[in-house]
């Protein structure tokens, strides 16, 4: 974090100093909501919480370090002296304000270019791929893990130096105009939307208002950005009125026997005619994979095609499961609008594997089970192309005998009104997928199980328990060497959890 004295930080925030008899003698470089991570010249940031308030770790932080609080009411320590403080009515705001600041400073210093991702699915994933074409090039900051909200956003950037040359963001949205609020608080040089899915839909009232809302980061990129967008997703491609911006488009050739349908994308009318009217205005594809395969261990394969420069360049990508090549061709379009030669690109992203966990994340036990844990996250586009994952790594073929599939899934959360029928078709999908053994786990995730039973699935296919505690109980005696074994769900379902002990289980690699 750029340094900055306590003056500046009431100054930026509209805040009130309180136990600060020097401000512009108390200096920080370093800012968090975690008492934890303080140390000397930090900046402790009190925030309040639905569990806990941030409020009750001033001692805390102070003894860890922390120079100066930013807190929304005035506090003291047990000797009754005031914690040296900047007191705003509303600290989350106070952040989004400090970051605003902190990158136009760093704008004000030197050339740095701000990414912002946003999508229903596969923010995290492209943001880690991204960060690794981009840190060759200079200093890259990215988010850790998930942090893409009015809370993560801001503690990114924290962590940006004068030196900064790439800033990552990941754009996340819990109601509308949130995305909004987190583009005009980065002001992205270049801004990328992935896919439109079901994920929050309970929320928001439907795939048409999700669209809108991730469409309000095509709108904040001004003329002298980039904007870069799925051409296989109908909802994305519909967003190219929207642009002030050139666009890059990228999108998926899947003519090639071994791949499988995109994760967005359904041979639709309405897909049809998006790419048929980009085409018509001049702008074909920038970024396009072509002769998609997978390989025995569900590494997609394929030539990285480069339209401006005319280049084809093979990549083999770490990831597991085709739908990952949607993301890859994402941060492959965002690294060529931040600079970075094609050949640079398919190079870096050869045998590039997960960064962050939880997502498709693959454990080979001693025993010959495997573990594919995905369960961070999920909706159900990501649930479908996770499961044809597994599908196409058991049948005969992929690259040696068949293996059984078995498939340990949980709750997808905030589908609102479509949750039991999504639910209900997910179970149709397992079963036209012939997954030879699934385990549904969770009440909320009980329809999954009577939509399997409904579409066919007869005797030990499936099986439903109430617990984790009893689905882990329950794999222990059904596990057999040469399962490949998914996990996933929605993350408080709870399943990557179960997921990690399952791999750790004695014997395993």
């Amino acid at each position: 974090m750029i340094e900055l004295s306590a003056l500046e930080i009431a100054e930026i925030t509209s805040g009130t100093l309180y136990g600060v008899p020097d401000p512009s003698a108390v200096r920080v470089h370093h800012a968090d909501t975690d008492s934890r991570n303080m140390g000397a010249d930090s900046l402790f940031i009190a925030k309040p919480g639905d569990t806990t308030d941030g409020h009750h770790f001033i001692d805390a932080a102070r003894a860890a370090g922390a120079t100066l609080v930013l807190a929304q009411r005035e506090t003291q320590d047990p000797a009754g002296d005031p914690h040296p403080s900047v007191i705003v009515d509303d600290v989350v705001h106070a952040m989004g304000a400090l970051a605003h600041a902190i990158l136009q400073r760093v704008r004000a210093h030197s050339t740095t270019t701000v990414i912002g991702i946003t999508g229903s699915a596969g923010k995290t994933t492209t943001k880690d791929l991204l960060k690794s074409l981009l840190e060759p090039e200079g200093p890259t900051v990215a988010p850790q893990g998930s942090y893409n909200g009015e809370v993560g956003v801001p503690l990114t950037i924290f962590t940006v130096e004068l030196d900064t040359r790439f800033v990552v963001v990941e754009m996340g949205a819990d109601a509308p105009g949130n995305i909004r609020d987190l583009a005009q608080m980065v002001r992205p040089d270049i801004g990328a939307v992935l896919m439109v899915g079901s994920a929050h839909a309970g929320k928001f009232g439907g795939a048409d208002k999700i669209a809108a809302v991730k469409a309000e980061l095509v709108e904040q990129i001004g003329p002298d950005g980039a904007i870069v967008l799925n051409r296989d997703d109908a909802q994305v491609a519909a967003m190219a009125p929207k642009a002030h911006a050139p666009i890059t488009w990228f999108s998926e050739d899947t003519a090639g026997e071994s791949a499988p349908a995109p994760a967005t994308a359904t041979d639709t009318a309405a897909t049809r005619d998006s790419t048929e009217d980009a085409d018509a205005a001049g702008q074909p594809d920038q970024v396009r994979a072509a002769d998609l395969r997978l390989d025995a261990s569900g590494h997609p394969s394929f030539v990285l095609r480069f339209t401006e420069t005319g280049e084809d360049l093979p990549v083999v990508s770490g990831l597991t499961g085709a739908h990952h090549v949607s993301n890859i061709l994402a941060a492959a379009a965002c690294a060529l609008r931040a600079g970075v030669r094609p050949q640079d690109i398919a190079a870096r992203l050869n045998g590039l594997g997960p960064a962050s966990r939880w997502r498709m994340e693959r454990t080979e036990r001693a025993d010959g089970v495997t573990v594919i844990n995905d369960a961070y996250n999920a909706n159900p586009e990501s649930m479908r192309e996770a499961l044809r994952t597994l599908a196409m790594l058991t049948r005969p073929g992929a690259g040696g005998p068949a293996r059984r599939s078995v498939a340990v899934l949980g709750a997808m959360l905030e589908l609102g009104d479509a949750s039991i029928p999504k639910h209900t078709q997910l179970g149709e999908t397992v079963v036209r997928l012939n997954i030879d053994k699934t385990l549904v786990v969770g009440e909320l995730a009980y329809p999954l199980y009577r939509g399997a039973i409904a579409e066919g699935s007869w005797g030990s296919e499936v099986h439903w328990v109430a617990t984790v505690e009893e689905a882990e109980a329950y794999l222990e005696q059904e596990l057999t060497g040469g399962d490949i074994v998914l996990f996933k769900s929605s993350n408080s379902a709870g399943l990557r959890l179960l997921g990690d002990k399952i791999a750790a289980k004695e014997g395993a690699l």
